[in-house]
Formats: C-alpha cells, sequence, structure tokens
C-alpha cells in the first residue's frame, strides 16, 4: 500500500521524504494556491522534484473541453503526474481520451462502488474516495472500501484505490485493512500515525532505567 501526503508544503513534504514515511504526494490547485499564489507551476515543478514519486494533482477545471487541456498541461511537467478530475457525466468523455492520449486519470469525488466500477471502464488509472466526507455523511468508509475492492477484484478492473484523509490511526488501518492501493493522509495525521501513548510510556521507562543504569556506573 502507498501512502500520499495530502499537501503542498515543501518543507512537510520534504520531512516526510528524508523519513521514508511517503511513497508520494496527493495535493489540490487549492493547496497549490494557498502555498505560492501566482506561481502554481513552478511549485508543481519543485514538488515533483522532492517527492521522487506519484504526484496526484487536480485539473483546475469542470468541463470536458478544459479539463482536457488543463489535464494535458499539467501531464507535461513531469512523467510522476498524475491528473485527479472529479468523475461528473460532462467530463467522463474527457477521462477517456486522456486515458487514450496516455495520460494518467485518477477519477475523484468517488463514493460508491459503482462510480469506480464507471471511472475504471472510462479509463480511470485510480480512483480517489473521501474517507472523511463518506464517514461525515454517516457512512461507513471502511465498508464501502471493502465493496469498491471486492468489485475490482472481482471484474478485473486495474485502476487503484486511493482512500483519501483518514483522520485517525483507526481509519487508516482500516484502510489499510480494506485493501486499498493507496491512502493519502494530511501531514498532522502523518505525524500523529507515529506515536502512541505506550509509546511515549515505554519511552519514560526506557529513560528512567537509563538514568538508574548511570547513576550506578557513577557509584563504581
Amino acid at each position: 500500500m502507498k501512502i500520499y501526503l495530502a499537501s503542498a508544503n515543501i518543507d512537510d513534504i520534504r520531512w516526510a521524504v528524508r523519513r521514508r514515511l511517503i511513497d508520494g504526494v496527493l495535493t489540490t490547485h487549492a493547496l497549490v494556491a494557498e502555498q505560492a499564489p501566482g506561481s502554481e507551476y513552478d511549485l508543481l515543478v519543485e514538488i515533483c522534484r522532492v517527492a521522487a514519486g506519484p504526484v496526484l494533482v487536480t485539473a483546475h477545471a469542470l468541463t470536458a473541453a478544459d479539463v482536457y487541456r488543463d489535464a494535458r498541461a499539467l501531464a507535461k511537467i513531469s512523467d510522476q503526474i498524475t491528473v485527479q478530475i472529479p468523475f461528473l457525466e460532462d467530463v467522463v468523455e474527457a477521462i477517456h481520451r486522456l486515458a487514450t492520449d496516455g495520460v494518467r486519470v485518477a477519477a475523484t469525488l468517488i463514493f460508491s462502488a459503482a462510480q469506480a466500477l464507471l471511472a475504471a471502464r472510462a479509463g480511470a488509472a485510480g480512483v480517489v474516495v473521501p474517507v472523511d466526507d463518506l464517514d461525515g455523511a454517516g457512512h461507513d468508509a471502511s465498508a464501502v472500501l471493502r465493496e469498491l475492492r471486492s468489485v475490482f477484484d472481482s471484474t478485473g478492473a486495474e485502476a487503484d484505490v486511493v482512500a483519501l484523509r483518514p483522520t485517525n490511526a483507526a481509519q487508516f488501518a482500516a484502510c489499510a485493512a480494506a485493501g486499498v492501493d493507496g491512502v493519502a493522509v494530511s501531514t498532522e495525521v502523518l505525524r500523529a500515525l507515529l506515536v502512541h501513548p505506550l509509546t511515549d510510556r515505554g519511552l519514560d521507562q526506557f529513560l528512567y532505567d537509563l538514568s538508574r543504569q548511570h547513576a550506578s556506573w557513577s557509584l563504581v
């Protein structure tokens, strides 16, 4: 399972890459614009350089013609780029056209196995499922992911399943157990996954034992 950092902050990406915590980056037009207003292209180039892995970037358009044009431009930045496109009826044709042209596309706003299967049939190389939105709307996100995985496996669909924004360690583990191909987490969640109360307790005990050992040495 790949882990993506959902961010456009270069310092956060560099932090995660140096610690070998992530396989790539998932970002959006809004995140990029927030970090570098007016210099989005340069920031995307830098993200690709630092990430050194897959980079999922959102096309900033909603009509088929605009999506196609924007996605082609984004794909030219780097071979690492997968263009995220919202799975809407009006842009399904663009997804298929881009896939035919060799542009990797990930369909976003996927909330059901049926949507995911149709996106894969249209040519999407991946489907992005917002876990936090599903849970917030009262759905069982892990059940949706399990059903989606089962449908893909039984039909031979080749698109990757990426779970987006699990908010805690339990949700992250549930996504992994559901058999997803990737999970995209914020920097805050990724940092939180590194810690556990029992880890802190164990560290305190280790430091206590170490201090006692040093004290005994000083008496020798």
